[in-house]
């Protein structure tokens, strides 16, 4: 029996058809949202109860936005990509959308549910919903086939096909798809399903629609099933409830699958392990106990693999309630218990459980025995002295900055007193045993000031710079000073002539101006080698060819007469750049006829 789109049904006669269908009638929850129930009692939840218009969608509002809308306006696109976890409602969101466009008395974009088009499709025999198993008719002729009646026409107003698991086409079957997707008739629609959009071919991506669907949270979830419970008439209490919610994981259709299961079995615990124990043992760092947890959790038939995961799980939780709650799928009584014993373990013992679990359940997939993968794990997580990394140390200190009572400080030793070189004739008579010497380094010899050395009978150090005089400096600078210096800057050094010293400031001249630029590469050296040769400060000038001013006259310095034409100024060792030098003989020209010009 089919009806045109002028048609109208009755409330009465559309309850005599569902009854006549064995379809039967809809269950209203306490909200007001009403499920399509086409099957028996005996069906499972989530087939029993999956959503038959937009409004009855759970926690993909943005979906529905963009969908009613479309079909509120009219501007419905042709080509739709649907792309989620799985259990998120993405077939049933095109059933739905495939509802509105065919509704005989569509309501603000949604459909009524009521008319002979809706029920049709729900019941999954209506010619206007083509549906298609993209694993199982992957092949090119399933596509041709498929594309070849989307010309024909059908009794509603919108064709729609609706393609799941696309990704798993092949390239040929995505090739002739595309041509159609392109540029379809006008009276077909498109809806592509996949879990992985990556796997689809950009071609067919680009020309669709893409609209990404969501995992729900735990508050959406529990909602959920606690509409679906009274609407199915189940006597199950909050805990089995928040238990299903957990191992649906975000997931719709699996949570009203462990729902189902839940009520099958009778017990919560029946479809994963209690860790009670084992969180109490790793709150009070006690290994016999949680080995002995261990023990019953495997006696009781669970996998250590397993064991590993649902634990793994749990414990996220727990870290989730202590840092963001909003973002934890834990509700009711299973968050505060939860919330409990992230507490007590702290936040960094709860994010090392995380870690060393995750890395036992590696070392579980190539261990002959697996459940001592776990056991050790824990063992370490009881004991941190057993465990060397990061976190177990960080835990210990932890632990010390909380409970330990700091010790008495034991009385410091007494630095052994070191007698000054040269200062007197004797050491010391008695001296405690020093500590092992340290060796000082060249830097911190020359950073550390230097002891004065003992009067010699034929001169007398100087105190301050006004006791050097500028004939002892020359009388010491190349035997004593340069000597010291690495071999490129002695090289240099032999083309100049000390002028002057005056308050400390040694005036240096130098033969021409291309070697002024050396002089920021030899100029700290020299520094430390004349300080440390007469124990004062030192400050250099660097001048081009002047004679010494008239305050500080002295005998005329006599140039060191060296053809040199060209050298190689070191730094360190290292060669940093060739300069020439004037030989004595142009040196004593520029001294004698400083503004001479060679021509």
């Amino acid at each position: 029996m089919e009806a045109s789109s002028s048609q109208r049904v009755e409330s009465g006669a559309t309850d005599r058809l569902a009854t006549a269908l064995n379809f039967g009638t809809r269950p209203e929850n306490v909200s007001g949202d009403h499920y399509a129930c086409p099957m028996s009692d005996a069906t499972s939840l989530y087939r029993r109860f999956r959503p038959g218009r937009f409004s009855e969608l759970r926690g993909q509002d943005h979906i529905v936005r963009a969908l009613q809308g479309a079909t509120a306006s009219g501007k419905v696109h042709h080509a739709y990509l649907f792309s989620g976890p799985r259990g998120t409602g993405k077939t049933t969101t095109a059933r739905i959308l495939a509802k509105a466009l065919n509704c005989e008395e569509p309501r603000e974009g949604d459909a009524c549910g009521t008319c002979l088009s809706c029920v049709a499709i729900t019941q999954g025999r209506s010619l206007d919903v083509i549906e298609l198993d993209s694993a199982s008719n992957n092949g090119v002729d399933a596509i041709r086939d498929l594309t070849a009646n989307a010309w024909q026409t059908t009794p509603g107003h919108w064709k729609v096909y609706i393609l799941d698991e696309v990704h798993q086409l092949s390239k040929s079957a995505s090739a002739a798809l595309l041509k159609t997707l392109e540029e379809p008739p006008a009276h077909v629609v498109f809806v592509l399903a996949t879990t992985d959009p990556h796997k689809v071919i950009p071609t067919i991506r680009s020309r669709t629609q893409h609209l990404e669907f969501r995992l729900l949270n735990g508050e959406t979830l529990n909602d959920l099933l606690a509409s679906v419970q009274e609407a199915a008439g189940l006597n199950v209490e909050d805990g089995t409830i928040a238990a299903a919610v957990r191992l649906g994981k975000g997931s719709a259709r699996d949570a009203l699958s462990a729902l189902d299961q839940l009520v099958a079995t009778g017990e919560s615990s029946a479809s994963e392990p209690v860790f009670e124990g084992l969180f109490n043992s790793l709150a009070t760092n006690d290994p016999g106990a949680a080995i002995r947890a261990l023990a019953t959790l495997q006696h009781d038939g669970w996998d250590p693999e397993q064991l590993a995961e649902s634990f793994a799980a749990q414990v996220r939780q727990a870290f989730l309630l202590l840092v963001a709650p909003d973002v934890a799928s834990a509700v009711n009584e299973e968050a505060s218990q939860l919330t409990s014993w992230g507490q007590q373990l702290g936040l960094a013992k709860t994010v090392r459980i995380l870690e060393t679990v995750g890395r036992s359940m590696r070392e579980m997939k190539s261990a002959p025995d697996k459940i001592s993968m776990l056991e050790v794990a824990v063992v370490r997580l009881t004991r941190p002295d057993l465990d060397n990394d990061s976190a177990a140390l960080a835990e210990r200190i932890s632990k010390l900055e909380r409970g330990a009572t700091p010790a008495p400080a034991s009385p410091a030793p007494v630095a052994p007193t070191l007698g000054k070189i040269g200062s007197s004739g004797a050491p010391p008579a008695s001296r405690p045993t020093p500590a092992p010497a340290k060796v000082e380094t060249p830097a911190e010899v020359e950073s550390t000031p230097a002891v004065a050395p003992t009067p010699e009978p034929s001169r007398t150090p100087p105190s301050s710079p006004q006791t050097v005089t500028l004939d002892e400096i020359k009388s010491r600078f190349e035997g004593k000073v340069t000597a010291a210096l690495p071999k490129g800057s002695q090289l240099f050094l032999r083309s100049v002539t000390l002028l002057s010293f005056e308050s400390g400031t040694l005036t240096i001249a130098l033969g021409n101006a291309t070697l002024m630029q050396s002089t920021e590469r030899v100029a700290p050296g020299l520094r430390k080698a004349l300080e440390h040769e007469f124990k004062t400060s030192f400050q250099l000038n660097w001048v081009i060819g002047t004679e010494p001013s008239p305050a500080a006259q002295a005998p005329a310095p006599q140039p060191i007469s060296r053809e040199v034409d060209e050298v190689e100024v070191f730094d360190e060792n290292e060669v940093v750049e060739s300069v020439t030098i004037e030989s004595g003989a142009a040196h004593l020209i520029t001294s004698i006829f400083p503004n001479a010009v060679e021509m």
